[in-house]
């Protein structure tokens, strides 16, 4: 769905729209959409300088891949947003400048307006976490045999630490 700017200028737009299984590209192999995303809204021009501001609420569940055994996990994503979008004006390319705090949480739009599917993508990305596993207590892959720690047991040993660092551990 494309909110043109003109489109925005006469009314706000709502929005309830459901993105199918790849229906959004998150860029990243190890993320997948196991259902649709519901992305339920409004957008609207938010000062005459031409701001976009979209808010809604997005309802879904991602599959990804662990990032400690590489097992399958889900992730339910169920965020609100708030975002504002300035008109790119130019090429900031190579030059320096001074931002406010209120200009940090701005996004911006290239051309006659703004795709709901890349804000989507963005604030499902920003809803992840950092590190993706597929159980709190995931035990991962020993890095000597490769086996699932989840699955089996290994009896891999581990090695000492190196006997310089010994001075460090009476610490």
């Amino acid at each position: 769905m494309f909110f043109s700017v003109r489109d925005l200028e006469l009314r706000s737009i709502p929005f309830d729209v459901s993105f199918a299984p790849g229906g959004i590209e998150f860029l990243d192999k190890k993320l997948r959409q196991s259902e649709p995303l519901r992305v339920i809204g409004e957008a609207a021009i938010a000062n005459p300088a031409g701001e976009i501001r979209v808010r809604g609420h997005i309802s879904g569940r991602i599959e990804f891949d662990c990032d400690r055994c590489l097992e399958a996990g889900v992730l339910e994503v169920d965020a609100d947003f708030d975002l504002h979008y300035a008109p790119d004006e130019g090429d900031w390319a190579g030059h320096e400048m001074a931002i406010s705090e209120e200009d940090s949480e701005m996004g911006f739009y290239e051309g006659d307006g703004l795709e709901l599917a890349e804000v989507v993508r963005e604030q499902v990305l920003l809803t992840l976490p950092m590190q993706r596993t597929c159980k709190p207590d995931c035990l991962g892959i020993c890095p000597i045999c490769w086996q699932n720690r989840n699955h089996t047991e290994c009896q891999c040993r581990r090695q000492a630490v190196d006997p310089r660092w010994d001075a460090l551990r009476s610490l």
